[in-house]
């Protein structure tokens, strides 16, 4: 395989299309992912005739699969991977359909797992490579609410941080994007647009896609971007846990 590129899921809206505006502008042929494919068409159009489309689903068990097959296919391989893929479901535990909370541990931990498993032979092979997994805030306490949400999150950073000391040597950058509340279409897809947390607390999408690759450039294990979130994560580690769930059970409500 000769040709890499950068993997994008999500790629279809939000934080996923502006990563890959960033990488195709910095020169990286682009896969961008996502179940609405004439979305990825259009962008596609903008970005260049040699960015991959690849509508898949991945709360699809083997959406993963096949994405890999179609870039192997390609002749190429993926450099960077860019995990973005994600959503959360706001409301009592109960009441958020079974199905839909498998939908999110499939799309939030296992496409991600299953992605990343893959190109990490590819990177090693090719001398190097680059993993994002965009994670949240969320990861570093548990969420009334939203716990299926949160508990995926936690699993994304406590595997990421694994995956940055174990990959070092390899000259793999492995990089947790931990941003708090941001302004993309995730809050109103999630019920979340009228919390407390996203009215008062959102962020600009833009500058949370520029901290997440410059910290991979970086090879910076967690990445949050902005004083304010990285003051309400370092409050989780200072206050006892009990308060910690409190307060999240305030900022959801």
């Amino acid at each position: 395989m000769t040709g890499p590129v950068t993997l994008v899921t999500g790629a279809s809206s939000g934080l996923g299309e502006l990563f890959a505006r960033a990488c195709a502008a910095r020169g990286d042929r682009v896969a961008l992912v996502a179940r609405r494919q004439n979305e990825l068409k259009k962008l596609a159009k903008e970005l260049g005739g040699d960015t991959i489309v690849l509508g898949e689903d991945l709360s699809d068990y083997d959406a993963a699969e096949a994405v890999m097959a179609e870039i192997e296919d390609r002749d190429c391989f993926v450099q960077t991977l860019i995990n973005n893929a994600g959503f959360g479901l706001r409301g009592p535990f109960e009441d958020i359909a079974l199905g839909d909370q498998v939908d999110m541990v499939q799309v939030n931990i296992t496409a991600l797992l299953d992605l990343t498993h893959r190109a990490v032979p590819w990177m090693k092979a090719n001398g190097g490579g680059y993993i994002l997994n965009v994670a949240s805030t969320a990861a570093f306490q548990a969420g009334p609410m939203m716990a299926t949400y949160y508990a995926t999150k936690a699993f994304v950073l406590s595997l990421t941080e694994a995956l940055h000391e174990e990959l070092a040597p390899h000259n793999i950058h492995v990089t947790a994007l931990c941003p708090g509340a941001t302004k993309t279409e995730f809050a109103h897809q999630a019920g979340m647009a009228e919390t407390t947390l996203f009215k008062r607390f959102a962020g600009d999408p833009e500058s949370v896609v520029a901290a997440g690759l410059n910290g991979l450039a970086k090879n910076k294990a967690v990445v949050i971007p902005g004083f304010v979130n990285k003051a309400m994560v370092q409050g989780t580690r200072l206050t006892p846990r009990s308060v910690n769930r409190e307060i999240v059970k305030l900022l959801q409500g």
